[in-house]
């Protein structure tokens, strides 16, 4: 399986200290895929609110809370922004955005973020949209 990273290229593997690439991938493809959620992505950046990316933010700021925590959290935040998905689109793919968008706002608010909200909406996104990142990729 090949995994989509955020800027539309496909992740390799160490093995015995070698970049092992993935299976081949229709590059094209992917890129196609890439430049279309960044299309949404777009448009969704300008329907989040301030008070739920600083709510966001106040969540990865507590040092008390957990990874999972945290990501029941943005869960939360990405399911209730998702019910305004619009008729036309997957939701599935709405949400894998919703979570990108949420995931550059926060970052843009509070830069020394990065490290932890990255990692967070990595491990969100690889937990929910695992499966369907790889049959958009395959398809």
């Amino acid at each position: 399986e090949s995994e989509l990273q955020c800027d539309g290229n496909r992740s390799g593997h160490l093995q015995n200290g070698e970049l092992e690439a993935d299976a081949p991938v229709n590059e094209d493809v992917i890129r196609i895929i890439a430049a279309h959620l960044a299309e949404i992505g777009d448009k969704l950046d300008k329907d989040v609110h301030a008070k739920v990316v600083n709510d966001l933010v106040q969540h990865f700021l507590n040092e008390k809370l957990s990874k999972e925590e945290i990501m029941r959290h943005m869960s939360r935040v990405v399911r209730e922004l998702a019910q305004a998905i619009p008729s036309d689109m997957e939701q599935e793919k709405f949400m894998l955005v919703l979570a990108m968008v949420l995931t550059k706002k926060i970052v843009n608010t509070v830069p020394s973020l990065l490290h932890r909200v990255f990692s967070t909406s990595v491990n969100f996104i690889n937990q929910q949209f695992h499966n369907y990142v790889v049959e958009m990729v395959s398809a």
